[in-house]
C-alpha cells in the first residue's frame, strides 16, 4: 500500500511534531475559524508550498502523489488544516501567468502562500493598463496565512473567468462571513476589494494552458484542484476508524454488555469502512500514478486518464463520508459531543461532497464518456 515518505517534508521527527501541533490547536482553530500562523509557517518550513514551485526559483520537485499523500496525512490530525495545506498547488494555478509576472512572485522565496475566491466572478471595467476590480467573493480558503490573493473577474469582451492576483494588504478580509458547521477552520472568509487597478500581466485564465513546462504543469490542474481537497476525506476517514479501534480497547459498557469490539455488528461495519475506505484510495492513487507515468514517459495523457482521476477523485470523497457516517454509528453517545473529534470528523468530512467538483456531475460525465460521448464543458 502506497504511504507517505516523511523524508521528503523534514523528516519524520519535524513531521511528526507539526502533527502534533496541529491536533492540539483544532478548538483553537474552530474558535477562530482559521489555523493558527504558526502551522501556516511550518507548513513553509516542511515544504508544502514550495512543492510545485518552479525549479529554478528554488522548488522541491514533488509528484502529485508525494504531495497527496502528505494532505492525507495532515487532514487525519484535522480536516481544516488538510484543506489549507492542499493549497500548496497553487502553481498550478499561478503557472498560468505571464513569465515576467512569474519572476517576480517568486524572486524572493519559495514559499509563497497564494489564495483566492474565484465564484461568483465579478465584472470588471477594462482600464489602460488592466482591470478596475470591485466586488466580494466567497470561499477565501487559507487567506489569512496568504501572502497573494486572487478573485475572479470578467472583463468587458471575455466569456470565461480570470482570476487576477493582488497583495494580500490590497484585499479586505470579512472573518464574519464564514459560519458553518464542517472545516471550520479553514478560514473561507468572504473576500472584499475596492476601486483595486490590476494590470493584466497579473491577470490570467484559471485552468488555461501554463507558461512554464515540466512534468508538474503538464498534470491536469482542474483535476488536481479537485484531488487536494478529496484526499482530505480520506485523512478523516482513516481517523475515524482508527479512533473507533482506540476507544474500543478501553471501553467497558455501563450494562454488562459485550466490549464494543466484541459486538459483532461493529466487527462488520467497520470491516466493511476499512473494505471501502482501502477500495476507493486504491482507484484514487492508482489514476493518479499512471498519469504520472504517462506525463514522465514523455506521453500525452488521454481524455479517459483525465477522466479517471475525476472519477477517481469523486468516489474517494463519497465513499469516505459514507466511511466516517459508519464510523460515528459505531461510536455510539460518545461520538455526539461537540467537541469530540469525531463529532468534527463528522461535520468536515461531508464539506468536500458539497464541492462542485466532486458533484454529483463528475459521474455523469464520466459515464457519458465511457459510452463514447462527449463530458459538458469544463469537465477535463
Amino acid at each position: 500500500m502506497i504511504s507517505i515518505d516523511k523524508s521528503l517534508w523534514g523528516g519524520a521527527e519535524k513531521f511528526d511534531s507539526l502533527l502534533a501541533l496541529i491536533r492540539n490547536s483544532r478548538e483553537l482553530g474552530d474558535k477562530q475559524r482559521y489555523l493558527p500562523n504558526e502551522i501556516v509557517d511550518q507548513f513553509k518550513e516542511i515544504g508544502i508550498y514550495r512543492a510545485f514551485t518552479p525549479d529554478k526559483f528554488g522548488g522541491s520537485g514533488r509528484s502529485p502523489a508525494e504531495f497527496l499523500l502528505a494532505i492525507e496525512a495532515i487532514a487525519a490530525a484535522n480536516g481544516s488544516a488538510g484543506w489549507v495545506a492542499s493549497f500548496g498547488m497553487n502553481p498550478a494555478y499561478l503557472a498560468a501567468l505571464p513569465i515576467e509576472t512569474i519572476e517576480k512572485i517568486w524572486k524572493d522565496t519559495p514559499d509563497v502562500v497564494f489564495a483566492g475566491g474565484i465564484f461568483p466572478p465579478k465584472p470588471a471595467k477594462r482600464v489602460a493598463n488592466g482591470f478596475e476590480i470591485n466586488g466580494r467573493w466567497q470561499f477565501g480558503s487559507g487567506s489569512m496565512g496568504a501572502s497573494l490573493i486572487g478573485v475572479g473577474i470578467l472583463g468587458d469582451d471575455e466569456g470565461l473567468p480570470r482570476m487576477a492576483v493582488l497583495p494580500r494588504e490590497k484585499v479586505e478580509i470579512d472573518q464574519n462571513s464564514w459560519d458553518v458547521h464542517g472545516m471550520t477552520a479553514t478560514g473561507s472568509f468572504d473576500l472584499i476589494v475596492k476601486d483595486q487597478v490590476v494590470s493584466e500581466e497579473w491577470t490570467f485564465i484559471r485552468g488555461s494552458k501554463p507558461t512554464l513546462d515540466s512534468p508538474f504543469f503538464r498534470y491536469p490542474s482542474l483535476g488536481f484542484a479537485a484531488q487536494v481537497l478529496s484526499v482530505c476525506a480520506l485523512g478523516i476517514a482513516r481517523e475515524s476508524i482508527d479512533m473507533v479501534l482506540d476507544m474500543a480497547a478501553g471501553r467497558v459498557s455501563i450494562t454488562g454488555a459485550p466490549n464494543l469490539g466484541e459486538r459483532v455488528y461493529a466487527q462488520m461495519d467497520i470491516a466493511k469502512a476499512e473494505a471501502k475506505l482501502r477500495s476507493s484510495r486504491a482507484f484514487f492513487y492508482e489514476a493518479t500514478l499512471d498519469a504520472w507515468e504517462s506525463i514522465t514517459s514523455g506521453d500525452e495523457l488521454s481524455d479517459c486518464q483525465k477522466s479517471m482521476i475525476r472519477l477517481a477523485t469523486s468516489n474517494l470523497t463519497h465513499e469516505c463520508s459514507d466511511v466516517v457516517l459508519s464510523a460515528y454509528k459505531v461510536a455510539g453517545m460518545t461520538s455526539p459531543y461537540y467537541k469530540h473529534h469525531l463529532s468534527r470528523c463528522l461535520r468536515d468530512v461531508h464539506l468536500p461532497t458539497q464541492h462542485a467538483f466532486m458533484g454529483e456531475i463528475t459521474f455523469q460525465n464520466a459515464g457519458a464518456m465511457m459510452f463514447g460521448h462527449k463530458p459538458l464543458p469544463g469537465y477535463l
